[in-house]
């Protein structure tokens, strides 16, 4: 997907920095991701959730809260109540220059962010919290014991995740100000809590109080054995498949529209990463899988290798095809499975085949049909499955234009 590089005026009038990871084709609806404490919009995790969203059609804006990142502006002077003005502007500069957002992503101090921001951006439909505190002061146990040399002076400088941050009074005193179990309870808005049970940054207590404080529409899904980061590619990838397929049921995103050069619609493959075969599969926005290669052919076996997507079609084609002959027959077909294996074989070794050397490929399908069906209907059946037109297609002569887009 392509991304583009903006900035949009925050809180104090400085320039912060975004990336707007957008759909190749139409725009759908639009988010925002935050951030956690002291992070920035580039993390892995918030980079493949917002690649993931962007596949089926919502552009994401993720930003560098003022002083992080490549933002402008003074880190020492903003606090919890700034990040949620940043926020705020964020939802604005999207409703200006593309659609109003329908979705606020937020991690770690980023959730208690966009769950006390929800109330000003009207146009939200739906919030997903990754890890978040349920009392923003938490975010002081980061440099605890810095907080009497902070009241002492007014100021202290800290070291978080190796990199200095002057911390003020002014910002222990806001966040400790803050308070979010009205903000959730009124939400209004769908809500997803991902929190792991093993993250040692932000206890699970903190998603018990905010999923418990919610009212429904509400979801809790555990992160099993992530960290607060989701540094695990996987855990990053399981995050960003539970937001796409939890938010298509609240975002009321429109169905893909057939046209006559393409009755079934665009089915696009776009890759995740240029390190390895992963890719995101979608037909419009509400079909996704993923494409991957083995562990090893240099994929990471997360998905359908591309023969096995061949295989698939075939095997779903042929029970579909079976399923419908049978019914229209009023037969007592109780169920079909269909398997289907694919290989390369001896030319020579194959007496079906047309050519005699080299290697061709070979789709062997077993199919199970299950229900009080006599010899003569299974061998019917049988018959019809060679009829299902994926089979055909894989038989006939088959025109294939590749063009630059």
């Amino acid at each position: 997907m392509p991304s583009q590089k903006i900035t949009f005026t925050g809180h104090s009038g400085d320039k912060l920095a975004a990336i707007i990871d957008m759909p190749t084709g139409t725009v759908n609806a639009t988010a925002i991701f935050a951030h956690c404490f002291t992070c920035s919009k580039d993390i892995p995790a918030a980079r493949r959730i917002s690649q993931r969203l962007a596949a089926m059609g919502i552009a994401v804006l993720r930003f560098d809260f003022t002083g992080l990142g490549k933002s402008m502006g003074d880190f020492a002077n903003t606090n919890f109540s700034t990040n949620v003005a940043d926020l705020i502007l964020a939802g604005q500069y999207l409703t200006d220059n593309m659609q109003p957002p329908s979705l606020l992503i937020g991690h770690s101090l980023g959730g208690a962010a966009v769950l006390r921001a929800a109330k000003d951006i009207p146009s939200v439909k739906a919030i997903t919290t990754i890890g978040a505190p349920a009392d923003p002061s938490h975010v002081t146990h980061n440099f605890g014991h810095a907080l009497n040399e902070i009241a002492d002076k007014g100021a202290a400088q800290v070291d978080l995740a190796g990199r200095p941050f002057t911390i003020r009074q002014s910002f222990v005193d806001d966040v400790n100000a803050q308070s979010l179990d009205a903000c959730i309870g009124n939400l209004k808005r769908a809500l997803l809590v991902l929190h792991s049970p093993i993250d040692d940054t932000v206890g699970i207590e903190s998603a018990a109080q905010i999923f418990t404080a919610a009212k429904h529409p509400k979801s809790f899904v555990t992160l099993d054995n992530a960290d607060h980061l989701l540094s695990n590619p996987a855990d990053g990838e399981y995050a960003a498949d539970v937001i796409a397929a939890w938010s298509d049921r609240y975002l009321d995103l429109p169905d893909q529209k057939p046209t006559p050069s393409a009755p079934e619609g665009i089915v696009r493959s776009t890759e995740v990463s240029p390190d390895g075969f992963l890719q995101d599969i979608n037909a419009g926005p509400h079909h996704h899988v993923l494409a991957d290669e083995p562990i090893a052919y240099g994929g990471t076996n997360l998905g359908l290798t591309p023969f096995g997507f061949l295989s698939a079609g075939l095997a779903a084609c042929t029970s579909m095809t079976i399923r419908m002959y049978a019914n229209r027959k009023k037969w007592p077909l109780e169920n079909v499975a269909v398997d289907v294996t694919h290989d390369k074989i001896h030319a020579e070794t194959c007496d079906d085949c047309e050519t005699k050397t080299g290697k061709v490929d070979q789709f062997v399908r077993s199919i199970t049909l299950t229900g009080d069906l006599d010899a003569d209907q299974r061998a019917r059946l049988l018959e019809i499955a060679d009829k299902c037109p994926v089979h055909k297609t894989l038989e006939s002569e088959i025109n294939i234009q590749t063009k630059l887009a």
